[in-house]
């Protein structure tokens, strides 16, 4: 039968096989020094000087304590009133802690355990054996977890151990949620520059704001009342404009510390940013900001069937290489729309709704015009004015908050046709409305479009005559002028472009047996052949992270 794996109660740590750590080996003289001193403290030879602490007393060597330590060094001085003292005692130290810190003076083995890491850390600190101190601290870090993080940060907090703090601070802002869930008591007993710096973090997965600041309340009520400076340092760091409205209101009340003129101006502007509407998305700021990786990847519509997509969302995290599927779903059965972000905010825009059309469940598709924003603070979905032109296989891209909306396919009038169209089209947020732009040199469906350098790039893709093109054409919003450019090397149709790195990347595509990349200089008006890759598909999702890397996913093959 396997044995069952038992937790680590302690850690034996000895000094110089942890802290050489160059290759080099230990001294077998200064291992032979040591274990003689640990044999005469042992047998009490030749001791003359006796450390008490906590009533129990420790023999031991002045000599070799002033040695091995800055404060054995100054206590023993030529000056001091100690140099000749039989016995010292240490009031501030208990008697586990001095005895840990004088085995690992004699020995250069540290014993520690979770129950005796306080005071052997209180007794290293006070006798300035800075060594011990080192391994303490990696104790802490490597140990931490949610069930210990709180206690460890106040720990590390309290020996000024920064690293250590720093580690125990990031587990916290991770572990939020099961601290939340489990042990809201340690929370409450958590250091105040612990708890400013959990507010101050980007990224605490799976906690809402109104969690963060119910817990700030009940940390207030349990350790207040604190002066209005730090009261107010404190609450400016919660992020109200991620509380809906409703719930703001009720916040000034909540404690009398939510009352000063500071958090009341703040409740007010995440008020006025409710208000705002459409504009929102233009007007962030760190009060409105998620407190999720800004890595994450949405993938919005698609499916397995090509003729009946799903309405399902999937995030993606590259760090954890996992798919997740959200609780919220498209509001309508979309394929070969178009998505975009601006502000946090997600935008759907066109592509064919799928419907039941009659009691048979005949399905079918029409070409939509709709534009819908998605709010991942408080997971709801909110219907945009309606493009001026119904479209799919076409392409958006944002440019300095602007979203345009070019060229694809479009419903001939009178017909169930469809045509494909050269128009452009923009929506500004703070109008919340479409605007015609200058139309593309010629009618394109299932091109691709990239932004570099605030200018807009749309290649490839195919004309009414059902060609493929190689052709590029760049876009200055400023100029309002489309340019023509150099050409890909092939002609391609359901393809993507990306944007990384400065240069943009034209990636695989529809009805050529092909993998190939391109790279395009936009100083030199160059394209590069890049290695290609070892399968091709289209109508696939790319991404383009902050890393400068491409992400790739599903797609269809030509040849299925």
């Amino acid at each position: 039968m396997p044995t069952e794996k038992k937790p680590r109660k302690c850690l034996n740590i000895r000094e110089d096989l942890t802290l050489c750590g160059r290759g080099c080996h230990i001294s077998s003289q200064r291992t032979g020094l040591l274990s003689g001193f640990q044999r005469l403290r042992s047998l009490r030879r030749m001791c003359d000087v006796v450390l008490e602490a906590g009533g129990v007393s420790f023999p031991c060597h002045r000599a070799f304590l002033a040695s091995s330590s800055e404060y054995f060094w100054a206590l023993f001085g030529e000056t001091t009133a100690e140099r000749f003292a039989g016995c010292i005692r240490l009031p501030a130290l208990t008697p586990e802690g001095l005895e840990a810190i004088l085995d690992f003076l004699y020995s250069g083995w540290l014993s520690i355990s979770p129950a005796t890491l306080h005071s052997v850390l209180q007794a290293a600190r006070y006798l300035q054996v800075e060594s011990a101190v080192s391994i303490c601290e990696r104790f802490i870090t490597d140990a931490l977890c949610a069930e210990n993080c709180c206690s460890y940060a106040n720990l590390a907090e309290h020996h000024a151990l920064s690293d250590a703090l720093a580690a125990a601070n990031q587990t916290i802002a991770l572990e939020m949620a099961t601290l939340l869930r489990e042990s809201r008591d340690d929370l409450l007993r958590l250091n105040i520059q612990s708890l400013m710096v959990l507010l101050d973090a980007d990224e605490i997965p799976g906690v809402k704001e109104a969690e963060l600041i119910m817990v700030v309340i009940d940390w207030l009520n349990e350790n207040g009342p604190l002066p209005l400076l730090k009261s107010n340092c404190l609450l400016s760091r919660l992020r109200f404009g991620l509380v809906s409205s409703s719930d703001i209101a009720s916040l000034g009340h909540a404690h009398k510390a939510m009352a000063t003129p500071l958090i009341r101006g703040q409740l007010t502007r995440a008020l006025e940013y409710h208000r705002l509407g459409p504009s929102q998305p233009v007007s962030q700021s760190r009060q409105t900001t998620l407190r999720v990786s800004p890595s994450r990847v949405l993938l919005v519509g698609g499916g397995s069937s090509p003729d009946w997509p799903e309405q399902t969302m999937t995030a993606f995290d590259p760090g954890s290489r996992k798919f997740s599927t959200l609780s919220s779903s498209l509001p309508l059965r979309l394929r070969n729309h178009c998505v975009c972000s601006v502000g946090g905010f997600l935008f759907v825009l066109g592509g064919e709704e799928f419907k039941d059309d009659d009691e048979d469940g005949i399905k079918s598709a029409v070409l939509s015009n709709q534009a819908w924003r998605y709010d991942p603070r408080f997971d709801c979905w909110e219907q945009l004015e309606s493009m001026l032109e119904r479209r799919a296989q076409f392409t958006c891209c944002v440019v300095a908050d602007v979203i345009y909306a070019i060229g694809g396919q479009s419903s001939r009038p009178k017909t169930n046709g469809h045509t494909s169209v050269a128009s452009m089209e923009f929506y500004e947020m703070g109008t919340a409305s479409w605007r015609k732009g200058a139309p593309m040199p010629r009618p394109l469906y299932g091109h691709a479009s990239a932004v570099l350098n605030s200018n807009v790039y749309v290649a490839g893709g195919l004309t009414d005559q059902r060609e493929t093109s190689k052709e590029v054409h760049s876009w200055n919003p400023r100029g309002r002028l489309w340019e023509k450019r150099a050409p890909m090397s092939i002609a391609r149709f359901h393809h993507r472009l990306a944007s990384a790195n400065g240069h943009i990347y034209a990636l695989l595509g529809m009805y050529e047996p092909f993998c190939n990349i391109e790279r395009y200089d936009a100083q030199a008006d160059h394209w590069t052949q890049l290695r290609p890759l070892l399968i091709g598909s289209f109508n696939y999702g790319m991404v383009s992270m902050p890393s400068g890397n491409l992400l790739l996913f599903g797609g269809r093959r030509w040849s299925n």
